[in-house]
């Protein structure tokens, strides 16, 4: 069960008339006031057998959460969530306690840790609302190029994007910290000022947030309100092991339904209705997706007979153009207490490089937590071995190391820098049959010069704001730029090989300091894997919908943007279908 929820769950026996398809016995939430109702809400060990819908989507996710709902409006849809629920859940909902669902390893945690072959710790999602119940919370929009070289509609991107901004985003109250970075930016010339927006405009703004102002969290799993109860399932814990294909007598592959496993191990059949326009839609996320497309036969036909799978369709472009935007920051102590924030304002900047922040990282003040919240090392972003030795051992020091710090060391923030892009890629491939097995993958940070360049300008303007009259009280003036390298290098940002250059060199400070800031994408790309309509290339009635089909991050910050693609291709498939229904030949029935 989900983290915080086993305790809480209470059980109400739903009647067969009221559910044609299961007799399930739908989960109510006694923990928080403010958590939702849901009534369509499950654990998968209550579903039968078999079962039969019109759409079934894979990964209740940022995308998959409000692209099932919209599609529930018409149709009856499955929604497939190999994690548990976040309602309930402090270490998810408050701001307060962010990074400790990062840190959580146990294996029913929301997060599940993997290492890059590059050796940077990440984490990918495992709950319901996927990653926007991890994240730093920014909400902010992709430009309108990013939009027209994307080929979709402007007007419905516009009103898929208010669509999920009435219930998750709001404005953040920006205090004295974030306050002095906002003013920094502007006096060094990251023009102009454009105050609260959610647009994605060059120049310095404040974005939005999924935090609301109580500190409370709000997810894509919110936008489960949307949906219509009696066309919706939601199963929790639903490990999905394949997606099953029809072939014979068929000149393309046929995706017709999935298999699935719950949180005891039993085994499920999922299948769509024989019609024509029923789909298996897979919305699971940049490592998820292409590892089940691969599992269920779709990808590199050598990579895939080398793990004993049948080959439905040679695909080699699946797990291929992985992307992994670099971070780096710059710690800054402050001899002035600090708020807690997290990002708020940001610098969008003419060379590639969006400037961030985060403030008051110890959240001591109400949590008793001693750490540098999303630079801290309990959540994988702190170590001080290299790739050979990254053990939970080694960890487990550099968390030691922390916790002897004084308390003065946490007061303070980081100043970020994100390349956008980026142009690096590398790929990903399985390393077991297993879904719930990390596969392997590779990014290739800095690959591509362009990439270190930007990082590189970046660094240049943090050291301007640091060094700007607007942040100057927040800064000790004995302490050089240089000092503050040092300090930030020390601490091993990730597990890559340290050299002794540091200093004398930003381009290497970027790739010994190199961290994530979760928004990797690529793996099932439009064009390579998926169609302009998202639609897996060579197979009939299965199409991707998440980041694994971006070839660059949207934007600043991606999950504003995931979450508006699943509105929008849901509105989109729905007004097809439902123009195709209207149109005077009858929808043809396939045959299994």
């Amino acid at each position: 069960m989900g983290i915080g929820l086993a305790w809480c769950w209470r059980f109400n026996i739903a009647t067969a008339a009221t559910f044609a398809i299961f007799t399930l016995i739908p989960l109510q939430l006694c923990i928080s006031e403010t958590a939702p109702n849901y009534t369509f809400l499950y654990n998968a060990s209550t579903a039968l057998p078999t079962s039969h819908y019109d759409y079934i989507v894979i990964g209740g996710g940022t995308a998959g959460c409000p692209l099932a709902a919209t599609l529930s409006e018409n149709y009856t849809v499955l929604l497939l969530e190999r994690g548990g629920s976040p309602y309930g859940n402090p270490n998810i909902t408050s701001l307060s306690a962010f990074g400790r669902s990062l840190s959580d390893l146990s294996p029913d945690s929301p997060s599940q840790r993997f290492v890059s072959q590059d050796g940077v710790i990440n984490a990918r999602a495992r709950v319901l609302g996927g990653g926007s119940c991890l994240n730093a919370g920014f909400y902010s929009r992709a430009g309108t190029g990013y939009v027209e070289a994307a080929g979709w509609d402007a007007v419905l991107v516009n009103e898929s994007y208010r669509w999920v901004e009435d219930v998750v985003a709001f404005q953040p109250p920006v205090r004295q910290w974030q306050s002095a970075v906002r003013d920094g930016l502007v006096e060094v010339g990251v023009v102009p000022y454009n105050g609260f927006t959610f647009d994605h405009i060059n120049g310095t703004k404040i974005g939005g947030t999924i935090f609301d102002q109580t500190g409370n969290r709000h997810t894509a799993a919110d936008l489960l309100q949307y949906a219509n109860p009696t066309k919706l399932t939601v199963l929790l814990h639903a490990t999905v092991h394949k997606i099953m294909f029809k072939t014979t007598g068929r000149e393309r592959p046929l995706a017709y339904g999935v298999i699935f496993r719950d949180e005891a191990g039993g085994k499920h059949k999922a299948y769509v209705y024989g019609r024509t326009r029923s789909e298996i839609i897979v919305s699971s996320g940049a490592l998820g997706s292409p590892q089940l497309l691969m599992l269920s036969g779709i990808g590199p036909s050598d990579h895939l007979k080398s793990h004993n799978i049948n080959v439905v369709i040679d695909q080699p472009m699946v797990g291929q153009g992985m992307s992994d935007n670099p971070m780096n920051a710059i710690y800054v102590p402050s001899p002035l207490p600090v708020e807690v924030s997290l990002i708020q304002v940001v610098g969008i900047t003419p060379f590639g490089t969006y400037i961030e922040a985060a403030s008051g990282e110890n959240f001591g003040s109400t949590s008793g937590q001693r750490d540098f919240g999303m630079f801290s090392p309990k959540i994988g972003q702190l170590s001080t071995v290299p790739p050979k030795q990254r053990t939970p051992e080694a960890i487990e020091k550099a968390v030691e190391g922390m916790n002897s710090l004084v308390d003065l060391a946490f007061q303070g923030g980081f100043i970020l820098e994100k390349i956008m892009g980026p142009l690096s890629t590398g790929h990903l491939e399985l390393q077991t049959r297993n879904p719930d097995t990390n596969p392997n993958v590779t990014f290739n940070y800095f690959q591509e010069p362009e990439d270190l360049s930007r990082c590189v300008q970046g660094l240049q303007t943090i050291e301007k704001v640091i060094n700007s009259t607007s942040f100057a009280k927040f800064k000790y003036s004995s302490m050089s730029i240089d000092m503050l390298l040092n300090i930030t290098a020390s601490g091993s940002i990730n597990l890559l090989p340290k050299h002794n250059n540091t200093l004398s060199s930003l381009e290497q400070f970027c790739k010994d300091t190199v961290m994530t800031i979760w928004h990797y994408h690529g793996g099932s790309q439009v064009g390579r894997v998926v169609d302009s309509d998202y639609k897996v290339i060579g197979v009939d009635a299965l199409r991707v919908v998440d980041g694994s089909t971006f070839t660059f991050s949207p934007g600043t910050n991606p999950q504003a943007t995931i979450m508006m693609l699943g509105r929008y291709m849901g509105v989109r498939i729905l007004k097809d279908r439902l123009s195709r229904e209207k149109s005077p030949e009858p929808e043809q029935k396939r045959a299994f």
